[in-house]
């Protein structure tokens, strides 16, 4: 065995480009002209022409039409092979189904379908428009993936199954996705662009409204919008569920939601909603049930004097009741190799084009191969004519030859016919001759001969060939348009979404705890007998109402803020703090507090925060400027390597007191360190030795003092006036004679608050 040398970056970039090529165009992508990914068109390809399950045949099991799709044209997965069949039965995913499906075939609820040992399946009316002539040299065919049969490249489809049907998919680089369209709105545009080569999209979009979901949603954009969108082929379709007012009885309203966004799980809809109902964040509603049948029908009942503009506000913003449609018009497109596509993304009437395009081929085959038969058994007849006034003696020469060949060759010496046509007559029954008159030969000459002068004319005539192109359309608009299911919405009012008017007031305890679990309790529980996790304490009890902010503070100088009403109100430990909020390695709450609601007076005011490190380092930092934020947080400070975010104060007196854990105390005025508006490091506070480390920050005033609690021994209270100022950026003075500090208190005007838990 020979060994190869290869460039490891090149053969790997050579099988990646070709793995995604296969992806592209074998898999993810929808062929512009039929609409359908090869599998699709393998299941439609293989019920028509192996099975032979039409519309008028009895319905047969899943499992043969996936069986023998797999054995002879798809060497995939049988679960991949079978949703996708299961997708084309489904009404609210396709807007026109093209598998008549019998069984559970799946639910707007999110039920699966099936095993296809269980279910049924043959082809629908509409999927014999998609098939059209296919047997008719109309498309290209190409060996399988064993070459023992012959599949075709793509189906001669006569409707714009792209559009009607729209397409997502998934490539490598790449993805599409088309929302399915009305197929009156459809035809009538293909219509007037055959009439006017040179149509615009603007009049096109007088035709086409715009997408029609099959789950009949409310489409919120505007016709500029949606211009754009069909001019570029991307944009967003913002969907919502259509909804209604019924009034059940004097002082009960109901919101009945009629329709629902396409591809959404209406369970789990229901499901969240009902979640928003128990947990109290949805109060405009108390009730929720699910009254479908065919027809979507999920009843809401309001809460006495609710308003339904707001819950539906807040339903839109938190739930799938509303959302994009994210429309990416990406297909294959022909090229000269007829075996290959290539991806492109299209504008509307550029796939508008490309099927018309795709159909004048089409029908220019269909009417070559119906001319080429015509031409075939015009032929025969002739033969047949010239021998109707001889028959007997044709019968003799029959009768006295030595078998089949002889009989033609004499046929053919004697009356100057072609092989075709004397082994027609050889191969003709005795009681067919006889029976045959001149006039039927004659009339069926004429007859043939006519039709072939017309596909001719046809032929020669670009206008005559759109002419057949139309006549199609217009019998399938009328045996198939129905009326569009999505109402376009191009103005109006969007509902305002408040969400403090959707937090009931109430006075609770936020519980943080080293470990980094949070939740609310009730105020008449007593935080330090609330259920923990084994190990694990209390680092925070908060006093807030549920119309609060929760602010953390990270050792790594990240703030992270959230309303006290997201908190999870339970009798457990509460949910961990990554549930909330993004917490990199090691990062750990070093500090919390309650920001309370404010007015707008009060959000204008000049309140500053103090941030200080382990290291001794700080800075001030304006409150107004703290507030909700994302999952990632906000970065206020940039402590350095080595260095972590260790307390956050409010300035609220003239002077500062940084104490170390080797009792050394640096007292200096407020105005000593700088406000910072961004992330930063701040001053040093306190100059200390690697090996001590800042135990407790705090401010203080004349007239206030501090209880020393030392590690051995007892407490010991300093009053201001007994401790120096020794300006910022010092060691400092030793505080305690002997020994370490435990925890500090400060006393203002008499009363005690504990630093390490109240703030």
């Amino acid at each position: 065995m020979a060994i190869i040398d290869v460039d490891i970056s090149e053969e790997t970039k050579t099988r990646y480009l070709t793995y995604a090529l296969s992806v592209v165009s074998s898999r993810a992508l929808p062929d512009v002209r039929d609409g359908l990914k090869p599998v699709q068109r393998r299941i439609l390809y293989a019920m028509q022409n192996n099975l032979h399950l039409g519309p008028d045949k009895n319905h047969r099991k899943s499992a043969a039409v996936v069986g023998e799709v797999l054995a002879r044209y798809h060497p995939h997965g049988d679960s991949a092979c079978y949703d996708a069949m299961v997708r084309m039965a489904q009404d609210f995913s396709l807007r026109y189904p093209l598998v008549d499906g019998q069984g559970n075939f799946g639910s707007l609820d999110g039920d699966s379908a099936a095993a296809y040992r269980y279910t049924e399946a043959k082809l629908t009316k509409f999927a014999l428009e998609v098939i059209g002539d296919i047997g008719q040299e109309t498309v290209a065919l190409r060996d399988n993936f064993d070459q023992t049969v012959k599949e075709p490249v793509v189906l001669p489809s006569r409707v714009p199954n792209l559009l009607i049907n729209g397409s997502t998919g998934i490539a490598v680089g790449m993805a599409t996705a088309i929302p399915p369209h009305n197929l009156t709105e459809v035809i009538k545009a293909l219509l007037k662009l055959i009439e006017d080569e040179d149509i615009t999209t603007s009049k096109i979009l007088t035709y086409i409204k715009g997408p029609d979901f099959p789950t009949g949603c409310q489409i919120m954009n505007s016709k500029k919008e949606l211009a754009e969108i069909y001019k570029s082929g991307r944009g967003a379709i913002r969907m919502r569920a259509g909804h209604s007012i019924e009034k059940e009885k004097p002082n009960k309203k109901l919101v009945v939601i009629n329709s629902i966004p396409y591809s959404i799980d209406k369970s789990v809809l229901i499901e969240k909603i009902a979640d928003f109902i128990i947990s109290k964040k949805l109060p405009q509603i108390v009730d929720i049930r699910d009254e479908s049948t065919t027809d979507v029908r999920i009843v809401m009942e309001l809460a006495k004097g609710a308003d339904e503009k707001n819950a539906l506000a807040f339903l839109y913003k938190n739930t799938t009741l509303q959302q994009n449609f994210n429309v990416n018009l990406t297909t294959l497109i022909p090229t000269k190799n007829e075996f290959v596509g290539k991806p492109q993304q299209l504008s509307l009437l550029e796939i508008l084009n490309q099927f018309i395009n795709f159909r004048v081929r089409v029908t220019k085959a269909k009417l070559t191969y119906e001319k080429t038969k015509l031409e075939q058994r015009v032929h025969l007849l002739e033969g047949l004519e010239m021998i109707l006034d001889v028959l007997d003696e044709v019968i003799k020469i029959v009768r006295k030859s030595e078998g089949r060949s002889d009989a033609s060759a004499k046929l053919q010496k004697k009356y100057k016919l072609t092989e075709l046509q004397a082994n027609f007559i050889v191969d003709l029954r005795i009681y067919q001759l006889s029976r045959t008159s001149v006039f039927e030969v004659t009339s069926e000459l004429k007859e043939k001969r006519k039709r072939i002068s017309e596909i001719d004319k046809i032929l020669k005539s670009k206008k005559k060939i759109k002419a057949e192109i139309s006549k199609d359309l217009l019998r399938i608009q009328k045996e198939f348009g129905d009326k569009r299911r999505c109402k376009i919405v191009s103005e109006y009012e969007e509902p305002v979404y408040d969400k403090d008017s959707f937090v009931q007031h109430e006075d609770v305890f936020v519980i943080v705890t080293q470990d980094g679990w949070l939740k609310r309790i009730r105020s008449s529980n007593d935080p330090s007998s609330t259920r923990i996790r084994e190990g694990d304490k209390i680092l925070f009890a908060l006093q807030a109402s549920t119309k609060d902010t929760l602010m953390l503070f990270s050792s790594k100088g990240t703030s992270f803020g959230c309303s006290v009403h997201d908190l999870s109100t339970t009798s457990g430990y509460g949910e961990p703090v990554q549930k909330l909020f993004k917490f990199s390695d090691g990062e750990t709450i070093t500090h919390a507090m309650i920001l309370p609601k404010k007015t707008e007076k009060e959000k204008a005011s000049k309140d500053k925060l103090i941030f200080a490190t382990e290291n001794g380092y700080g800075f001030k930092f304006p409150v107004a400027q703290l507030g909700q934020t994302n999952k990632a947080g906000k970065k206020v400070a940039k402590p350095k390597a080595g260095d972590r975010l260790s307390k956050v104060f409010l300035e609220d007196r003239r002077f500062i007191l940084c104490i170390s854990e080797q009792s050394y105390g640096v007292l200096f005025s407020k105005d000593e360190i700088p406000e910072l508006t961004g992330p930063g490091r701040g001053v040093i506070m306190s100059k200390l030795p690697s090996e001590d480390k800042i135990l407790t920050v705090l401010t203080i005033d004349k007239g206030d003092s501090i209880e020393i609690e030392p590690v051995k021994g007892k407490v010991q209270r300093l009053s201001f006036s007994k401790i120096t100022s020794t300006g910022r950026a010092k060691r400092g003075l030793k505080l305690l004679k002997r020994g370490q500090i435990k925890s500090v208190k400060r006393v203002v005007k008499g009363s005690k608050v504990n630093l390490s838990l109240f703030d």
